[in-house]
């Protein structure tokens, strides 16, 4: 296999009303599968939220991670996505977050902190279009000289590669603390005002709507890679939503069983 270039593929966007957080997840399975399989073209996915949620990584134990008992007084759902990676505290029009579904030919021979690094290349451009000077930390964070923006997470499926993204726009960081016990853990020596400085959100780095910062990576992804604008097909909503009841929103999946 030779490794592909990202204008060798017909890429569509899918940017859609606000989804639940189980359906969001299920989303990602579905789609992957689909581009993996050859029965979609390669997609760029922008999530809108319905509702507050923590997302926990695949191997991630959700006893460990998460107050359960403060989630549920918060009204915030907890699930757990495909991928690995650390815990996201999530809060509609707080966050931007995406999906890339691409196939597996985009990254072909490269390391981990390479596919990474590729995959965010074009989100840095569209910061340092707005001013801010961002950067790949490896493994999977984006970091300015403000702090932390965003976490990425990777999975491998079929013949594709999920690489997706949560961004903070604008944080509750007394409610973020109350729910995750490992953000406790890492701000206990420092303070809880710290919080803000460990993820820096981009409200505070641009002064800018967050529908602006949207529009600009959307237009920027565009300009770098080609992209058309594209609907989830009603076969691909209805097994998600089929999937967000029987394996997302289950205890199941996103309780700990050991």
């Amino acid at each position: 296999m030779i490794r592909s270039e990202w204008r060798e593929h017909d890429w569509q966007l899918i940017h859609t009303a606000p989804q639940p957080p189980a359906l969001h997840m299920a989303l990602d399975e579905v789609l992957t599968h689909e581009v993996g399989a050859g029965l979609r073209p390669p997609t760029l996915r922008v999530w809108e939220w319905a509702s507050s949620a923590v997302v926990i990584g695949r191997f991630q134990s959700l006893r460990n991670e998460v107050d359960s008992a403060a989630a549920t007084r918060h009204g915030i759902e907890v699930v757990r996505r495909v991928s690995g990676g650390g815990a996201m505290f999530i809060e509609p029009g707080n966050t931007i977050t995406y999906s890339i579904y691409a196939p597996l030919s985009l990254i072909h021979g490269l390391a981990f902190q390479q596919a990474y690094a590729l995959m965010d290349e074009w989100t840095i451009e569209a910061l340092g279009q707005l001013g801010i000077k961002a950067w790949y930390q490896p493994l999977n964070d984006i970091t300015s000289e403000g702090g932390k923006i965003a976490g990425a997470a990777q999975a491998h499926r079929g013949g594709a590669v999920l690489h997706h993204v949560t961004m903070a726009y604008d944080i509750d960081a007394a409610k973020m603390l109350d729910v995750l016990r490992i953000g406790r853990e890492k701000l206990s020596d420092k303070g809880t005002l710290s919080a803000a400085k460990r993820v820096d959100p981009l409200r505070s780095q641009t002064g800018l709507p967050r529908e602006v910062i949207v529009a600009r990576m959307i237009d920027t992804f565009r300009t770098l890679h080609g992209l058309s604008d594209d609907v989830l097909r009603p076969s691909e909503l209805e097994r998600a939503e089929a999937l967000a009841q029987s394996k997302f929103s289950s205890d199941a999946w996103t309780v700990d069983v050991a």
